[in-house]
């Protein structure tokens, strides 16, 4: 509610904030395991650096974090990681205190913004000074004709880095394998996280109530991440009633009526950066469900936890496919996205497709290792059904099986 007196928002029902468990040596060691493991897989691919834009491979390899959101879509901070020499973060104007005390730093330099944006009339001009600082760099550390992985670039960039003999390699993809595995240190930041997305969940559902608009519940989400030192959220996937099929519509301003079905997918940026992603469904005013909305919830629990029970080490990603819940007809057509995919700082590799026709347009193998953490998918909704249910369960693969991170419970008297 809004104070009169003293003029900000008071939240009479919020519950203490949770208590940070993590120790300050758990983050150092989580940082500097990322960073070792960047530099492993640049000496695997005989690279000697890579040129790093995207602001969650920034922060894997640098732990550094700025405008995270703004610098997806515009490139006006990046980092230059070699194998064997420094780490030179060049950030935003004005912005080098913002690291103090960061000791994965060697270096850190004014970017030079070339996008439209930043530059102009000039991006030619900065886009060359770009490549000749960042040239004469690697030149220094790692001699001439150096291979040169890059995450993204714009195309210019890469013909200007090609003209100073550079030869540059494919870079999203050592990210992505160097970010596959956590380290137990990893994994306690992973899990402050999980734990900071439950309040938000069970916050969600404590305030769920007929007559309140989607956003009005999705906003106490974002409102327990932030509280806790959380980041953003990825999507706005929540839905109701009609609107929860077919899957994948944005939260909105429709009033939810009692007795529907609300399902959502966290997709959370927690604190540390990393991601917790979750799915849960809940009718509205947690009324008694209808029969069909209990056969679609028992189905869509039955897909995921058959699912988990296929996982270890060693299994490939077309053996869990082919071996993967057997999603019936009518509920085909409308099916998820992907069986599971990777999780960590977001959503990341792997992206394991369905067998029959997903495979074929865009599955591909690789196993499964132990410390992968990965997220079991489910959305059971038939094609033209009034309603659906999505849920998701966040888990660590062991090396017994698989271990579930995410614990906020199911509906257990819907599937009795």
């Amino acid at each position: 509610m809004f104070d009169n007196k003293n003029k900000y928002l008071v939240d009479e029902n919020a519950t203490p904030a949770l208590r940070n468990p993590v120790d300050i040596q758990t983050h150092r060691a989580a940082r500097a395991y990322r960073l070792q493991r960047v530099r492993q897989r640049l000496l695997a691919e005989d690279c000697a650096a890579i040129l790093l834009y995207d602001p969650v491979n920034i922060r894997y390899a640098t732990d550094t974090s700025n405008m995270q959101v703004w610098t997806l879509h515009n490139f006006a901070r990046y980092a230059l990681v070699f194998a064997s020499g420094p780490v030179i973060l060049f950030e935003f104007h004005n912005c080098e205190h913002l690291h103090q005390g960061n000791k994965l730093l060697d270096e850190i330099r004014p970017a030079i913004n070339w996008s439209y944006f930043g530059a102009g009339s000039r991006i030619s001009e900065k886009a060359r000074a770009w490549a000749g600082e960042l040239a004469d760099l690697v030149q220094h550390y790692a001699g001439g004709q150096a291979r040169l992985a890059v995450d993204k670039a714009d195309l210019q960039g890469f013909d200007l880095l090609r003209e100073h003999g550079l030869s540059l390699v494919e870079g999203h993809s050592l990210m992505e394998e160097a970010r596959k595995i956590k380290s137990t240190d990893e994994l306690e930041l992973m899990r402050w996280t999980i734990q900071v997305c439950e309040r938000g969940i069970q916050r969600m559902h404590d305030e769920l109530r007929p007559g309140m608009s989607e956003n009005q519940l999705w906003a106490w989400l974002h409102y327990e991440n932030i509280r806790h030192g959380g980041e953003w959220i990825e999507t706005r996937l929540l839905a109701s009633g009609p609107r929860t099929n077919p899957w994948m519509q944005e939260s909105s301003e429709r009033v939810m009526l009692e007795g529907e079905i609300v399902s959502f997918d966290t997709d959370l940026i927690g604190p540390y950066g990393y991601c917790a992603d979750i799915s849960r469904a809940w009718t509205v005013g947690h009324v008694a469900p209808t029969a069909e909305q209990r056969r679609l919830y028992g189905l869509a629990h039955e897909q995921v936890q058959h699912n988990m029970a296929l996982l270890k080490p060693g299994l490939s990603y077309r053996e869990f496919s082919e071996r993967a819940w057997d999603i019936p007809a009518p509920f085909y057509p409308n099916r998820y996205c992907c069986v599971l995919h990777g999780v960590g700082l977001a959503d990341e590799f792997p992206a394991v497709a369905h067998r029959g026709e997903d495979w074929r347009g865009s599955g591909y193998d690789g196993l499964f290792e132990e410390n992968m953490v990965v997220c079991v998918e489910s959305y059971i909704g038939a094609r033209g059904g009034s309603e659906g249910v999505k849920l998701e369960q966040q888990v660590l693969i062991t090396a017994d099986g698989c271990q579930a991170l995410s614990t906020f419970p199911w509906q257990a008297d819907w599937l009795a």
